[in-house]
């Protein structure tokens, strides 16, 4: 275990950034039934980590260019990285980009029968496990006497709700950045985003963290050192995404909305009030979701030729992109549904929500701003109604485990939208993570 820094009055933070990036042809997870391996690198894969001290207190934020992380994964990283650094394990926050140009990360039950997606590769998750714990370590190790600003920004023009670009969506963007206390120097800078990086499809065959890459470049070479950790944690993105904005899938495209993001970030660097005295909390709670209740195998086989059909009509027709996109994305979600409905009756579900459950609530304050992580992939509404309950709380999704696809809202599951079948637990569970959020919150958790 590394020696603990001494404790001056005051903030101390320390960042550090590590390439997991893997070493040979990977497939590229993300996009159904396309044999997609990779023939290069793009963009290295980061983990960039943010060590924060207040008094006795501290907190260490992960930030991946991965899809998902397992709670099983999670918990063997923080078991490491406690070991290391003298941290509590609850202080400790991992999260992923989402990016769907990396590896497979998680054994998904809804795509179990897609003959394409090849089995996690145990090597590349061990050796992950040793760079998060590297990266660390190194964030402990590089603290100093810091400051912290924040501030908020809003996104125009990177993404909306992917079915309707006139719903509901959250352009609001934290921005945190610590530097040192003796010259100023920034040290680390970490935002949440609530967007797929989902500008790359199917046919691109480059390892890469999509715009968010393109976004970081840009700070780093607009108010920040060139080689400064920046954190993108993810935030809730399940039913928002680039689609209604992209003029094609393509990294010029990427480039030019992950610079559009970072040229709004970069814009409110010079303003940003800094302090030096915040105090650091962090808290935790758990709950069971509720597992969704599926159809009946012949119900859901129907449903995917029905949706089928109206892809395959749609594209004859030569219907709008976007629209014949989303029409694609509810095949997919049929066919998933129809999988999760052979499970429910033959015990693979109930096995896969046993590797899901109790998910995790973690809060970490920073001064007057929390950051709470949830698991999974939650719906923005969810997000909109916690902020709205608790202004200055901002929810960090796919943060600390995964839910096994989305969850949505009732409405949704209404009109069965794509993430509605591609989903493990109920619509209701949305409400029931945001009363256990405001209760731990309040400190009756």
């Amino acid at each position: 275990m590394i020696t603990p820094p001494s404790r001056p009055a005051g903030l101390q933070a320390g960042a550090a950034t590590v390439d997991i990036t893997p070493r040979a042809s990977v497939f590229l997870y993300g996009y159904p039934h396309v044999p997609r391996h990779s023939a290069g690198v793009h963009d290295p894969l980061e983990c960039a980590a943010l060590y924060l001290r207040s008094g006795a207190d501290a907190a260490l934020f992960l930030a991946n260019d991965l899809i998902f992380l397992t709670k099983e994964l999670v918990a063997e990283a923080r078991r490491r990285i406690a070991a290391a650094t003298g941290l509590a394990e609850g202080a400790i926050m991992l999260t992923c980009t989402h990016t769907h140009s990396g590896p497979v990360m998680s054994k998904h039950l809804s795509n179990a029968s897609d003959p394409v997606v090849p089995p996690v590769d145990p090597a590349y998750l061990g050796w992950l496990v040793e760079r998060l714990t590297e990266a660390a370590v190194a964030a402990v190790k590089a603290a100093v006497p810091a400051e912290i600003g924040l501030t908020t920004v809003r996104a125009e023009g990177v993404g909306s709700n992917r079915h309707d670009p006139a719903g509901p969506t959250d352009a609001q963007v934290p921005v945190l950045v610590a530097r040192a206390r003796a010259d100023r120097a920034p040290v680390g800078c970490m935002i949440v985003y609530g967007m797929h990086p989902t500008v790359l499809h199917e046919d691109s065959k480059l390892i890469s963290a999509d715009f968010p890459f393109f976004t970081r470049q840009f700070l780093r070479a607009h108010g920040l050192p060139a080689k400064c950790p920046v954190l993108f944690h993810q935030g809730a993105s399940g039913n928002q995404s680039p689609r209604h904005m992209t003029r094609a899938n393509t990294f010029a495209e990427a480039r030019r909305l992950g610079e559009l993001l970072g040229q709004t970030i970069a814009a409110a660097m010079p303003a940003m009030a800094f302090r030096e005295s915040v105090e650091v909390r962090c808290r935790q709670c758990h709950l069971d979701p509720e597992p969704r209740v599926f159809p009946a195998v012949a119900a859901a086989d129907e449903a995917v030729e029905k949706v089928r059909a109206r892809f395959e009509r749609l594209k004859r027709e030569g219907a709008p992109r976007t629209e014949v996109r989303t029409a694609e994305c509810d095949v997919f979600g049929a066919e998933e549904t129809a999988e999760l409905a052979r499970a429910a009756v033959d015990g693979r579900l109930a096995e896969a929500v046993a590797g899901c459950v109790p998910a995790e609530i973690q809060l970490i304050a920073v001064g007057p701003w929390k950051f709470v992580g949830w698991p999974g992939e939650f719906f923005v509404e969810y997000a909109l109604e916690l902020k709205r309950r608790s202004p200055d709380t901002f929810l960090i999704t796919l943060a600390n485990g995964e839910l096994q696809g989305y969850v949505v809202t009732a409405e949704a599951a209404a009109r069965g939208v794509y993430e509605s079948t591609n989903a493990l637990f109920a619509p209701a569970n949305g409400g029931r993570f945001i009363e256990a959020t405001l209760a731990l919150l309040a400190g009756k958790r």
